[in-house]
């Protein structure tokens, strides 16, 4: 108790300090929703009901990954927590009580008693889970993980993770790995069932018409690897006929990224498109400005360079979608938040930003990438239906 309230009160501390940055950030179009509802708590009140199965999820990915477990909890009352903006529009997409996880030092006073707090993935907040038990919510961990990347930095600060993970009935990992590591945490009750994305049916929404020619994907793409992927293009098209479609993964980033591609088309003497001005995806390369859209290009595409794993401080991305769809997946080395599913997806090139047109030209003598490996979610599903 006396180490939760000073957590508390350098929490408080730490909020008054960060005040005037969280205002010029509220300001900004990434942020305009998430950072007053977190952190002021606009339009973020508390759950209507108690007694209900409650999921915190970071973003899109991992909101995307609740379908399988809501579709079998149809019953129930749910309700569900993001962190960021992409992560609170997917989830508005399930019948279900949907805010912002309020900064800590609200939660003491925004918290309900429900059935089961389940948190996804790294999601650990220390307050999220004493105040959540305090309360009488069964917590549990789900998809648990803890990269190579951050192990060391979880060891150097064990005894704090200790504190927090006390307060966790069942973690359920996504691997013996990670399992290992939460044990050198002082976790308890750790079952390995592996990564519930597996269990995610993978769909489009649309139906667009697949190019005779080779259609090249660069999916869900951050700063500093379109031009790498776009100079690899460049390059390849000279010998193979084929067009590039890029998806950044950052709506805000629409514009700049539009800009990098007229820059390219024009020094090549290539067409170019933008998916927001009717595209029929005839030109040599076309920006998808929209959100919602990348399994529908996915479906229409040969070749998917996912993007996300060039640069260093990222992480990765699913491959599980492009594999749907067998596309031939070209990545970079820096996967780290999704090297379980990597262990799934067979056939994939992993490569730095500068081989990007070396490993195009392998996929010639390739064969697409795909997945074998599923989940059985029966054992959370137990736990949930009797909490």
């Amino acid at each position: 108790m006396p180490f939760t309230f000073l957590y508390f009160i350098l929490s408080v501390v730490l909020y008054i300090v960060a005040l005037p940055l969280l205002v010029y950030l509220s300001f900004k179009q990434k942020y305009k929703q998430s950072i007053p509802s977190r952190f002021f708590l606009f339009n973020n009140k508390r759950f209507k009901t108690k007694n209900g199965i409650w999921f915190h999820v970071c973003s899109l990915g991992e909101a995307r990954a609740l379908k399988p477990l809501l579709n079998k909890l149809k019953d129930e009352d749910i309700k569900i927590t993001t962190i960021t903006h992409t992560g609170q529009e997917e989830a508005k997409k399930y019948n279900a009580e949907v805010r912002y996880l309020p900064y800590e030092v609200f939660l003491p006073f925004w918290i309900t008693k429900q059935k089961v707090l389940v948190v996804l993935e790294a999601e650990f907040w220390y307050m999220l889970f004493v105040v959540a038990a305090s309360k009488g919510t069964k917590v549990i961990l789900l998809n648990a993980r803890i990269s190579e990347r951050s192990a060391k930095k979880y060891l150097q600060f064990a005894w704090f993770y200790k504190k927090m993970l006390k307060h966790v009935e069942v973690i359920y990992a996504q691997s013996d790995a990670d399992k290992n590591r939460f044990l050198a945490l002082g976790a308890r009750n750790i079952e390995v069932i592996g990564n519930i994305k597996l269990a995610y049916e993978v769909k489009k929404t649309k139906e667009y018409q697949k190019s005779s020619i080779k259609t090249i994907v660069a999916g869900s793409t951050h700063e500093g690897e379109e031009e790498s992927i776009l100079k690899a293009f460049v390059k390849y098209k000279k010998e193979i006929d084929s067009k590039l479609i890029v998806v950044p993964r950052h709506p805000e980033r629409f514009d700049s990224v539009y800009k990098l591609m007229q820059k390219y088309a024009q020094e090549n003497s290539l067409s170019l498109a933008k998916f927001s001005d009717k595209a029929d995806f005839e030109s040599d390369m076309i920006l998808i400005d929209a959100m919602g859209e990348l399994n529908n290009i996915y479906a229409i595409s040969d070749i998917a360079v996912l993007g996300g794993a060039f640069r260093s401080d990222v992480g990765g991305h699913n491959p599980l979608e492009p594999a749907f769809f067998e596309c031939q997946i070209i990545t970079g080395k820096h996967f780290f938040h999704q090297k379980e599913l990597f262990k799934y997806v067979h056939h994939v090139q992993y490569v730095e930003s500068n081989e990007i047109y070396e490993a195009l030209k392998k996929c010639e003598n390739l064969p697409p990438s795909m997945v074998e490996e599923k989940i059985n979610l029966d054992k959370v599903m137990d736990l949930l239906h009797n909490a």
